[in-house]
């Protein structure tokens, strides 16, 4: 998977990071030209503000369908420091994606929150609105891993996104990637699909690493820049590619 721009980032960050909905769709299809097949979207406002907006998600959807019509297309809900769970739960019922990606934290605050988290999540169970659940520590994991023995998140089968870092340093945090492994681990009568994205220079080894142990990738400028020898990509299509190539040459070497 591919997150080409995140919540945060802009131009003065990197000159190519897409902000508008055209430099989006044209990034995806070199990103998927590359070696994505799956993608993870953020809009922006005409400030180049984060945006959760229902209109122009569908409207974006639409066009990347029609071309790019085999690619995995993912919606976040994210808040950036400028939505409350409120408004992200009503943004994905009446945008009712196919995937978005959701962050357990930010949909349950406190223990209060969970009563309207656990009518979302049996919602979107019902509506086949397939969640990728945003989990930033071991501690997350478990958490995660409780409430779906619990039944507040429905289900025996998840997908699961384990960030490494921060954007505050970017760069991976303490915690060793066994470390969310071992919690996942500890779940009865639970599968996960899961994937790793992560900050800073090490993305492309920390990627590796989450193949190797039977893990998916999400690389892009929401999460770095920087290729594995320290220099900063071009554009988003050359970190894909980088990552793509590493990936397969893992596999070559499993085989």
């Amino acid at each position: 998977m591919s997150a080409p721009n995140g919540a945060r980032r802009t131009k003065a960050d990197h000159p190519a990071l897409p902000m508008t909905d055209d430099e989006l769709v044209e990034t995806s299809k070199r990103c998927v030209a590359a070696g994505a097949d799956g993608l993870h979207l953020h809009l922006r406002d005409a400030q180049g503000v984060h945006l959760l907006d229902a209109g122009r998600y569908r409207a974006l959807l639409e066009r990347l369908e029609s071309d790019l019509p085999d690619t995995y297309l993912q919606v976040t809900s994210e808040s950036a420091g400028r939505y409350e769970a409120e408004a992200q739960r009503a943004m994905m019922r009446k945008l009712k994606p196919r995937y978005v990606s959701v962050a357990l934290r930010e949909i349950v605050r406190q223990p209060t929150d969970w009563p309207a988290a656990h009518a979302f999540y049996d919602w979107a169970a019902e509506e086949g609105v397939e969640i990728q659940h945003i989990l930033y520590s071991p501690q997350e994991v478990q958490g995660f891993v409780i409430a779906t023995e619990n039944g507040h998140i429905p289900g025996k089968h998840h997908l699961i996104q384990l960030v490494r870092g921060t954007y505050a340093d970017g760069s991976l945090n303490a915690f060793a990637l066994s470390e969310y492994l071992d919690e996942l681990k500890r779940a009865e009568g639970q599968t996960f699909d899961w994937m790793v994205c992560a900050f800073g220079a090490d993305e492309t080894a920390s990627l590796v690493e989450a193949a190797r142990l039977g893990g998916k990738a999400r690389v892009g400028f929401e999460n770095s820049f920087h290729n594995a020898d320290g220099s900063v990509a071009t554009d988003n299509a050359e970190r894909v590619r980088e990552v793509d190539t590493a990936l397969k040459q893992l596999q070559v070497m499993a085989s």
